[in-house]
């Protein structure tokens, strides 16, 4: 059930009345949706603003996961996304996403106010096999907020063979402990 303090364009209400509202002062942006100003986002509400978007087929992962799960501060411009959903998906789903087809794995998905998110632990990962030095410098930030979830990635790639940039990434996470 979407939150009733979650307001989408579309939902009873303009993109201008909500514009409008934001420039009042009632209303804030969050994600792909607005709240009320004198709300405080949540890990549940970031996740919900992402429903529409996301329907019931895709997973965010890496850097929308990580603002879901308020590792970052203002979500990204494109989603990045995962197909959760054991059939292909044969259409372009988005120019606001950036689609991986390969399934992503059960264990590594959680649902949140009906929205399926990669858990921290595979969203540190995801971001760890990054080429992007973005990633990193969130990686090395997440790292040292939580070293637990570090430590937990570090074991899930003891757990997963012929991950991509594998080395690279454990290599990463290593790091954090020395730091």
């Amino acid at each position: 059930m979407p939150s009733p303090f979650l307001y989408f364009v579309g939902g009873g209400l303009s993109q201008a009345e909500l514009s409008s509202a934001c420039l009042d002062g009632h209303l804030i942006e969050l994600g792909e949706g607005y709240i009320p100003a004198d709300m405080t986002d949540s890990v549940a509400l970031r996740a919900a603003s992402l429903a529409d978007l996301l329907g019931e087929t895709l997973a965010a992962t890496h850097e929308s996961a990580a603002w879901v799960w308020g590792r970052l501060e203002e979500p990204p411009a494109r989603h990045r996304v995962q197909r959760a959903v054991e059939r292909r998906l044969h259409h372009v789903v988005s120019r606001r996403l950036v689609y991986r087809d390969p399934l992503i794995d059960a264990d590594d998905v959680c649902e949140i106010a009906g929205v399926r998110v990669s858990t921290p632990v595979r969203t540190l990962v995801d971001l760890a096999r990054s080429t992007e030095a973005s990633s990193h410098e969130l990686v090395r930030a997440w790292g040292r907020a939580a070293p637990d979830d570090a430590e937990r990635a570090q074991e899930w790639f003891e757990q997963h063979r012929g991950i991509p940039r594998k080395r690279l990434a454990r290599a990463l996470l290593a790091d954090l402990r020395t730091t």
